[in-house]
């Protein structure tokens, strides 16, 4: 009895699966083997793109099979999703998924975002009509079946990072009035990795201001007594991580290349602030912002000795050429400071955008 027991348990354990479950058996196999054949692999041949606001740009991503030349297997549907990276790492923002024929973008990306598609491996996002928000880390993800791999592409924007306080004068702005502060002068706040570019450029401030990870920084490249002391050594100093309700700085703000004309408003009168503003809309334009003052500086090497009025009540002039009584020691967004509005008389900055 207890052979013939033995003899039945191994002819079940021998038996053929039953045909109902052919295919999840099968299904079971290929995944059970995944890690000796062809292993996904995302790649980008450049981990840095360079743009300017108003561009397009190719983010580069290709992926592979390691074992193999193909780009997928043909077993599963091939899914591309691309993803922003925020500045702490902490989440990610949806920008573009496809699958087959399905295609989906996201926020502000609709409408501006679509696969290159140049082969079967190619994974790359075009963005078009670049804004200063795209500035930042993408991530690439491909995903076939179980397998999935991503790679990471850096989005830098030619521009100009510069220091930024209100009328109420310095250290009156917490987190949330900082970014609107940067947004109303045609710019956003800037990340640590733009302030550190514009201090090796030679940016030097004394006054701490936010940036867009939260923390509160400020670039010395002439160290001195009232900015950490004249013994330390240059360099982008940290106030660390702060309240961004409670706590109040300045802020540092990065602003790239406009669609438009800047330029000083030649006028047989010097004006207050409200008829500054007026004459800008007489001539077809605006009144400038403090970004566009900057872009243009820096961007397009404005230089004028005229002070002007700007959008923000502020009087503020653009030297490229440093010379005698037109700051003869550096090129600078020169600032006069924020006049009294009704009373006082200066020229005026406009801009007139581009259609």
């Amino acid at each position: 009895m207890m052979s013939l027991l033995f003899l039945v348990l191994i002819s079940v354990c021998w038996a053929d699966p039953h045909p109902d479950n052919s295919s999840l058996e099968h299904e079971r196999i290929i995944h059970i083997q995944e890690e000796n054949g062809p292993r996904l692999l995302v790649v980008a041949e450049q981990a840095k793109i360079f743009s300017q606001r108003g561009g397009n740009v190719t983010l580069p991503c290709k992926f592979y099979h390691e074992h193999t030349s193909i780009a997928g297997s043909g077993t599963h549907k091939i899914r591309v999703k691309w993803t922003k990276l925020t500045s702490d790492y902490l989440k990610e923002v949806d920008v573009f998924v496809a699958m087959g024929h399905h295609r989906k973008s996201y926020g502000k990306y609709q409408g501006r975002v679509f696969l290159r598609e140049s082969s079967e491996n190619d994974a790359s996002l075009i963005i078009t009509n670049i804004m200063l928000e795209d500035y930042g880390r993408y991530k690439c993800e491909v995903i076939e079946g179980l397998e999935d791999d991503t790679a990471v592409v850096a989005l830098n924007l030619e521009g100009v990072v510069f220091p930024y306080s209100p009328r109420l004068g310095r250290y009156n702005l917490n987190f949330h009035e900082a970014q609107q502060a940067c947004l109303d002068q045609d710019s956003i706040i800037a990340s640590f990795d733009q302030l550190y570019e514009a201090w090796r450029s030679g940016l030097d401030w004394c006054n701490a201001g936010w940036l867009s990870d939260g923390s509160v920084q400020y670039p010395i490249t002439k160290p001195r007594e009232p900015c950490g002391g004249k013994n330390t050594v240059p360099g982008v100093r940290n106030y660390g991580f702060w309240d961004k309700d409670k706590s109040r700085y300045d802020v540092f703000c990065f602003t790239s290349n406009f669609n438009g004309r800047f330029y000083y408003l030649i006028h047989p009168t010097k004006l207050t602030y409200d008829e500054a503003v007026q004459a800008c809309l007489k001539d077809g334009a605006q009144i400038a912002k403090v970004g566009q003052i900057f872009a243009a500086w820096k961007l397009l090497g404005y230089d004028r000795c005229d002070a002007g009025w700007l959008a923000d009540g502020s009087v503020r002039y653009p030297i490229s050429r440093p010379r005698k009584r037109c700051s003869p020691n550096e090129a600078a967004v020169r600032f006069v400071g924020f006049p009294d509005k009704k009373h006082k008389l200066y020229g005026v900055y406009c801009f007139r955008a581009y259609n």
